[in-house]
């Protein structure tokens, strides 16, 4: 491009048609958890349109295992939550009220209670395992820059939702390359305070990182200049987008290119972190707005 930029895109998207994106990644340490433990399942929390309950509803149906979804707001039909009925997930909606409780200590009690043996997994597969699951990420993309006649690389880019990712990716690269996250949420979402815990957890050491406002108004807010955007990328590029996460990161990117912010010659790394079933519904559902 113009501004001197090589930017290789890590297709997570292509790794399962349900099971995908960054998903799995950060469920296998916590399914490794709950097997040792001798868990009857796993209960977990998300929206209507969440990525992460749908590889879970899924991982379940194709491993034969229970899944329990405690779900944002009140009862409504999206091709997401179509799917996790499809696919034998238990679902409860908690209000909005109820949902925002999630970080209290004793959330889980009374969840545990009615479904005894379950294994409780955070939101969006969070936390320390979550994290540990996304360490290989970093392995994978080195292994597979040489195909690029990549040495090096200088830095990540990626969508952050709950910053598991970004955490998996500090963990992986032990402070040899710095990772740069463009939110997804609002910046008072915590994701900071979430990626600190995480990391302080770990008694590993780690990089630089930084994080940068990309949400356009909050968490799954979509507008005209996205889409068309999104819709500008997918031609030249050929890669399907999503606009709730990697949409807004690449624009975001484009910008901060564009502004100069990365030296001329710089190879980035961007993540597709996959979501695309949630595409259909988001486009769908800023048409209706």
């Amino acid at each position: 491009m113009a501004a001197g930029i090589e930017l290789a895109v890590l297709r997570l998207d292509l790794l399962d048609p349900l099971i995908s994106g960054n998903k799995w990644f950060k469920l296998s340490h916590h399914l490794r958890a709950a097997e040792a433990n001798g868990a009857d399942g796993v209960i977990s929390l998300g929206g209507a349109h969440s990525n992460h309950l749908h590889a879970l509803a899924a991982a379940g149906k194709r491993f034969n295992f229970q899944t329990v979804g405690l779900l944002r707001g009140h009862s409504q039909q999206t091709p997401t939550v179509r799917d996790l009925q499809a696919f034998g997930m238990q679902l409860h909606w908690l209000g909005y009220a109820g949902y925002r409780e999630r970080y209290l200590p004793d959330f889980w009690l009374p969840w545990l209670a009615r479904y005894p043996g379950f294994y409780p997994i955070p939101e969006g597969g969070g936390g320390l395992p979550g994290a540990l699951g996304c360490m290989t990420l970093v392995s994978q993309v080195r292994e597979q820059l040489s195909v690029l006649g990549w040495a090096d690389y200088d830095a990540w880019w990626l969508a952050a939702g709950t910053g598991t990712t970004l955490a998996g990716l500090l963990l992986g690269e032990a402070a040899a390359h710095p990772v740069y996250a463009a939110l997804a949420v609002p910046l008072d979402h915590g994701v900071e305070r979430h990626v600190q815990a995480i990391v302080q957890a770990s008694n590993m050491p780690v990089g630089r990182y930084q994080l940068h406002a990309a949400s356009r108004g909050g968490f799954a807010k979509v507008d005209a200049e996205l889409l068309s955007f999104m819709q500008a990328a997918e031609a030249a590029s050929g890669v399907p987008l999503e606009p709730l996460y990697t949409a807004k990161a690449l624009m975001a990117l484009r910008r901060h290119v564009e502004a100069g912010y990365f030296a001329r010659g710089s190879r980035l790394v961007f993540v597709h972190t996959g979501g695309l079933q949630g595409r259909a519904a988001a486009l769908l559902q800023h048409m209706q707005a």
